[in-house]
């Protein structure tokens, strides 16, 4: 039997779309915006960082970073992110998610600029000081997932929840392409303003001073819309759903979304006071009643999100070697170090722009009509079809003739992860989790997407690399390694579309309704059955 809900939950389930949902999409969205930029843009510039701090007076090609720096350079960040998603995730329904929302975004401020001005009196020591920088920023961006996804879902109203916090999550769309284009305008100044002559065009001489200026403003860029946001997250009110539900503030829900909402609510004190009697029957993370109501559900949003990163997060930040690979970006001995820079980013850019973007909002547009497990399943399938396009006949696409078709392919799977499993990843743990236990599920499962993009980042493609390294140009020869790698992520594609059969679908539904708060509950021995007989029906839709 369902529980009389609050009248503040109620008007917010059915809350029309108004000017504040457009705030808070902004707010939210714009650290999204930051998290993206900052944690893809370290792909345009790890090669540059090779050739300033890594070259070899005499040596006939551009200097590299060895395999462990690179490898520690790429993937700190998402170390921090990781841990920063189960901290933050766990305070969150501890202290409330706007105590710590503004904190998060004062990490990833002061991060981000002190990342640019790494220094050292040695190529190790600027590398390690970077990654202590970027490990933190990791740690703050890290803590922007489960709170901005708890904070928009708990606005939002049931009908257009899913498009709003897919909305936010869109943003990061927006922040991969505004890093390309910031590197683009800042290389292409640089380039201008110190041309080297055609005589330098060497793996050493090419690479002016100024370039060490080019990395820098690049990185501490991401300070820049962090902190337009800042003043605005602070005015944001804790969300009613918290307010009411976890911290038992009927007075202060009611006062709070009466501003938001714009009419008269109730403050309904009586209720709060039978919650409060409630809870002592409410389960705890991973307790017997969790694991019964929800463990196939947080088994499906880690499993799918782990999976998904691996294969993400590896085609993301391995662009570039791809690129190479393929004959796409020409031989790095051909060009100077900041034209490196310019075309690496104006070729990622370019895919961001015709693929990454737009698959983003096409689950905006989508996903609150055909629905989360419907996006989810259809991105993962496509992901496989074109990894395996892509890695079966691997050898006709390295044909110069062949190259833009490649490219295209390769561009797809970027669409179908985002119009898929990207966004809708990001969307359910928000959705189908108890109040009390929400940011802290959302962290676990995005904790569980970073440590996927950490083995993508770490070992995925340097396995690619270190199997056919050679005297080529790219590194490494465009043979088996990146073959079977690309193999190995149509696999794991597939086995994220068998996961998300343990995915529910949300569409439509109130949070109190697909977390079960809205439902009577009565102890028997140890365990609290459900009194609702419609609770244990099958978990994905048929």
């Amino acid at each position: 039997m369902a529980k009389e809900q609050l009248e503040v939950l109620g008007a917010l389930d059915i809350a029309k779309t108004q000017w504040y949902h457009f705030t808070a999409i902004v707010i939210a969205g714009m650290g999204f915006f930051t998290d993206a930029y900052d944690l893809f843009c370290i792909s345009f510039i790890t090669k540059l960082l090779g050739r300033i701090y890594y070259h070899v007076d005499g040596a006939k090609n551009p200097g590299t970073l060895p395999p462990n720096v690179s490898d520690a350079v790429t993937g700190v960040a998402l170390c921090g992110t990781l841990a920063g998603q189960l901290f933050f995730g766990w305070l969150g329904d501890k202290l409330g998610r706007k105590r710590v929302y503004g904190t998060t975004l004062m990490i990833m401020i002061i991060c981000s600029v002190t990342s640019g001005l790494s220094l050292g009196s040695d190529p190790k020591a600027v590398m390690a000081t970077l990654c202590f920088s970027r490990f933190w920023l990791g740690f703050g961006i890290g803590g922007d997932y489960p709170l901005s996804a708890t904070i928009m879902s708990e606005y939002a109203n049931k009908k257009t929840r899913g498009t709003f916090v897919a909305a936010v999550f869109a943003m990061q769309g927006f922040g991969i392409l505004a890093g390309g284009m910031v590197a683009i305008v800042v290389s292409a100044a640089f380039k201008a303003k110190f041309k080297a002559p055609a005589y330098e065009i060497d793996a050493i001489a090419s690479t002016v001073p100024q370039a060490d200026y080019v990395w820098r403003i690049i990185l501490m860029f991401g300070a820049v819309p962090a902190a337009l946001t800042y003043y605005w997250r602070m005015k944001m009110p804790e969300t009613a759903r918290y307010t009411a539900l976890v911290a038992k503030n009927a007075k202060k829900a009611a006062a709070d979304m009466s501003k938001v909402l714009q009419v008269e609510i109730q403050e309904e004190e009586e209720k709060i006071e039978q919650i409060k009697m409630d809870e002592r029957k409410s389960f705890g993370l991973f307790s017997k009643q969790f694991l019964h109501r929800h463990g196939l559900h947080l088994l499906g949003t880690t499993s799918t999100w782990f999976l998904l990163d691996i294969a993400f997060y590896s085609s993301n930040l391995f662009q570039k070697d791809i690129f190479s690979a393929v004959g796409w970006i020409p031989p790095a001995k051909t060009m100077n170090a900041i034209e490196e820079v310019y075309r690496i980013a104006r070729a990622q850019t370019l895919i961001a722009l015709c693929s990454t973007v737009p698959g983003y909002w096409f689950t905006v547009a989508f996903i609150d009509r055909i629905g989360r497990f419907a996006i989810q399943l259809m991105g993962f399938f496509f992901m496989t079809v074109f990894m395996f396009a892509l890695a079966i006949p691997y050898h006709h696409w390295t044909l110069k003739e062949n190259r833009i078709g490649f490219v295209l392919m390769y561009a797809l799977t970027f669409f179908f992860a985002n119009f898929g499993p990207n966004s809708t990843t990001f969307v359910v743990p928000a959705e189908i989790f108890p109040a009390r236990l929400r940011s802290t599920c959302h962290g676990i499962s995005a904790a569980s997407g970073k440590a996927g993009a950490i083995v993508g980042a770490f070992g995925f493609l340097y396995a690619a690399q270190s199997q056919d390294k050679n005297k080529t140009d790219a590194g490494y020869s465009p043979g088996i390694g990146v073959k079977n790698s690309l193999i190995m992520l149509g696999v794991i594609n597939f086995l994220g579309m068998l996961f998300t059969f343990l995915v529910p679908e949300s569409k439509g539904k109130s949070l109190e309704e697909m977390s079960g708060e809205n439902e009577e509950e009565y102890e028997t021995g140890d365990m609290m059955t459900d009194n609702h007989a419609g609770y244990n029906s099958r978990t994905v839709p048929v």
